[in-house]
């Protein structure tokens, strides 16, 4: 949850319960970020570094995609997710529309989707407590309408990711696994190509930027080239008294 500047609420204690309005005010550690459960301010673990790299990795492969798509829609880290009344989380991945990201930037307080604001998809990657995004969070994203939920699990003996979806003439999210060697097909996003492979050993992001920026230096080398061929083929027609704009 985001930090605001706003009054803080009283220290929290092992019965502390807050309401929703109260929860997106809250400063408690401020090194720490902290989940709405039935009223309950629950901190987050830090992440490892595999676990951030994960999450980079998937937001640099959707804005990727998204812009090649021309699809205006946004890709966030910290963003939180209202589930119910007293409940909200903070995903590791969201994918949201444009518009939705605008309006509650321009809110006060943390940057929260309320629960008419639903995302297009959730990503979780698995943390210690396996319980809570295998069960606890999978019933509420299901709850809020949330139409995508996928979870990437790099744990040494399930190594996955567990994708749910809420598909047409079904009641409640349809459930897949895709293990290492397969390619997730999303609902939301038929074109994505993306390996479990990629998610779970994830190339660094930097690497990938620097890769791009070789290609293009590249590309805009050869166009050079190929400019200064075609300047010199020009002159040597007028030598000969041709226009090569009539050619």
């Amino acid at each position: 949850m985001l930090q605001s500047t706003a009054t803080a609420i009283p220290p929290q204690t092992p019965d502390t319960k807050l309401t929703f309005e109260e929860y997106s005010v809250y400063q408690g550690d401020p090194d720490l970020l902290y989940e709405l459960e039935k009223g309950k301010p629950i901190p987050i673990p830090s992440p490892t570094i595999l676990h951030e790299r994960i999450c980079e990795f998937l937001v640099y492969k959707f804005q990727r995609y998204l812009t090649a798509e021309q699809i205006p829609l946004v890709t966030k880290t910290n963003l939180g997710v209202r589930t119910e009344e007293a409940s909200s989380r903070i995903p590791d991945v969201v994918v949201c529309t444009q518009d939705l990201w605008e309006t509650i930037a321009r809110r006060s307080g943390s940057g929260i989707l309320d629960l008419e604001e639903t995302p297009r998809l959730i990503i979780e990657v698995v943390s210690e407590d396996r319980r809570r995004d295998y069960v606890i969070k999978r019933a509420e994203y299901e709850q809020a309408g949330v139409p995508e939920y996928w979870i990437a699990d790099a744990k040494k003996n399930k190594r996955r990711v567990r994708a749910f979806a809420l598909m047409e003439g079904e009641e409640g999210y349809v459930q897949r696994d895709y293990e290492e060697g397969e390619t997730i097909v999303s609902v939301q996003f038929p074109n994505l190509v993306l390996s479990v492979e990629e998610i779970l050993n994830p190339p660094l992001v930097d690497e990938l930027i620097r890769g791009e920026q070789s290609q293009l230096q590249q590309l805009q080398e050869e166009l050079s080239e190929e400019r200064q061929r075609t300047e010199r083929l020009a002159a040597k027609l007028r030598e000969l008294n041709l226009d090569p704009d009539t050619l």
